[in-house]
């Protein structure tokens, strides 16, 4: 299950852009030369977020297609499947661009009265008087 791997790198990218901050969600582009599965990531996710500020927080998952190009026919498109063939003409000689990355777009924080560390008070605290 190479997602545990995955979950990790997720995990520092959530953490560093959290800054303590308590996470309840994070969405995640992967392409699909990853090969990565839905349930699986959210298993490996869970396990390796325990005792972080990430812990119990949802993953979307959002696949992102690799580009084809076959070299016989000249099609030109987008799979899901690492070991695609060419749709127009079923040849095998095919170039896979794309699909390697693996990016955090972006993380949602839940609401919390006080933020360790934030010496400016949060959206909840009184007006302070000069």
């Amino acid at each position: 299950m190479h997602e545990i791997g995955l979950a990790e790198a997720i995990l520092e990218a959530v953490e560093k852009r959290a800054a303590g901050r308590p996470v309840s969600r994070a969405k995640i582009r992967a392409g699909a030369l990853l090969r990565v599965v839905e349930p699986s990531m959210d298993q490996a996710f869970q396990l390796v977020t325990e005792g972080t500020v990430a812990e119990g927080a949802a993953i979307d998952l959002v696949v992102i297609p690799a580009r084809l190009t076959c070299r016989a026919c000249g099609h030109d498109g987008s799979t899901l499947d690492p070991l695609a063939v060419c749709p127009s003409c079923g040849g095998g000689d095919v170039d896979v661009t794309g699909g390697d990355e693996l990016v955090l777009e972006s993380i949602e924080t839940t609401e919390t009265r006080d933020v360790p560390g934030n010496p400016g008070g949060d959206r909840g605290d009184p007006p302070r008087s000069a």
